[in-house]
């Protein structure tokens, strides 16, 4: 029975026309699904991100190659975070099935969920401010990177997109609250359409902060990856042709603020689920798959679940757990949990299925998206 007694206002679903995903499953939509099930993986050359690793479990994006999308000019002094997300929005933009016309692109916009931007960029940048002989010889051309915003700023130069550019940094919550933004921003009237997701790399920095802050159980990897989505109106999808990979019905974020005790952030979690069960004018009993996004982090793994179950009533049968198999991604994982139910749904075509992706953070967060399949009527 719902906790929420306040009317909600219900919102008109978005669609998904386009992908891009990079993960340590591969690149590209279709290797997600064979590496859940399976486990299987490429192996990443660690050492050509750092030979300063923690000793833990660790997941990379193997044979990373910018290059071969971006082609070789302004790309040398690019960091990690900005090459994963420029290749991503690249795969995303090619593999439209209709491309975007030079009428579209001013009014197509970049959303970008992120922890830090790059976290490795603006610590080693700002180390050498203090261990640099002075004045300060840093390298002046690595300061773009240390700036948060680099990675959205970067694609929309490069794809000429010059709709509403943003980044958002929401902690684990990063990539829900980036479709939450993109959503207000196409419903508010200042784009038609947005490359969305969220991204996150792995370096010593990151990686080091995990290992000593004991909060992954054993078993757990830190990952890296990075997942954007082409969310349009169904009008507008439907004058280009573009046809729905899946349909956004609503995308809730809130806070039960930072310290809050775990039962009371489970139940802000089941809030926020309901909330936006109501915005999308679906029932619990509707919802048959949920991505979870903290498996593998010591605390909030059950009270993720503990949420969900209050707003469900149980777990359904289909539930994903991606950080079993990606490791640890952070700000890029709501991404990353999406993309893994759309690759469930590429290997199940017509299938009907409203899914939930949910996430919660330490510091109080809680988030919720409903999407369904694309064979699913849309709403009126």
């Amino acid at each position: 029975m719902s906790t929420l007694t306040a009317p909600v206002t219900t919102v008109t679903p978005l669609l998904i026309t386009g992908t891009g995903v990079l993960s340590s499953a591969g690149q590209g939509l279709g290797t997600l699904q064979p590496s859940l099930s399976s486990g299987d993986a490429p192996r990443a050359d660690l050492s050509q991100i750092s030979d300063d690793l923690p000793p833990i479990a660790l997941q990379a994006v193997a044979d990373l190659n910018a290059e071969e999308y971006l082609g070789g000019k302004g790309i040398r002094h690019l960091d990690r975070t900005t090459k994963l997300a420029l290749v991503a929005c690249a795969r995303a933009l090619a593999g439209l099935p209709v491309p975007l016309t030079d009428h579209d692109k001013p009014r197509t916009g970049v959303v970008i969920g992120t922890s830090t931007g790059s976290i490795r960029s603006s610590s080693e940048f700002s180390r050498d401010t203090l261990v640099q002989e002075k004045p300060y010889l840093v390298r002046a051309n690595l300061f773009p990177n240390s700036v948060m915003n680099c990675c959205a700023g970067q694609i929309a130069i490069r794809s000429k997109l010059r709709g509403v550019n943003a980044t958002i940094a929401g902690g684990r919550l990063s990539s829900l609250n980036a479709i939450r933004y993109a959503r207000n921003a196409i419903a508010g009237g200042h784009v038609d359409r947005a490359l969305v997701g969220g991204v996150e790399e792995l370096c010593p920095q990151s990686a080091w902060g995990w290992h000593l802050s004991k909060a992954l159980s054993g078993e757990a990897a830190v990952g890296e990856g990075c997942a954007v989505f082409m969310v349009e109106r169904p009008e507008d999808a439907a004058a280009a042709g573009r046809p729905a990979l899946a349909q956004v019905l609503a995308c809730e974020v809130s806070s039960a603020g930072a310290g809050v005790h775990h039962v009371s952030l489970a139940a802000a979690l089941t809030q926020c689920v309901e909330r936006a069960l109501r915005r999308s004018e679906v029932s619990a009993d509707q919802v048959s798959a949920v991505s979870l996004g903290c498996s593998g982090h010591v605390g909030l793994e059950r009270i993720e679940e503990r949420g969900v179950r209050g707003a469900l009533g149980a777990l359904p049968d289909r539930t994903l757990r991606i950080t079993q198999r990606l490791g640890e991604t952070f700000s890029a994982s709501g991404s990353l949990q999406l993309a893994a139910l759309l690759a469930a749904w590429q290997e199940e075509p017509g299938k009907d299925e409203v899914a939930l992706v949910t996430s919660v953070g330490t510091e109080g967060n809680v988030g919720c998206l409903v999407v369904r399949s694309p064979s699913a009527p849309l709403s009126d």
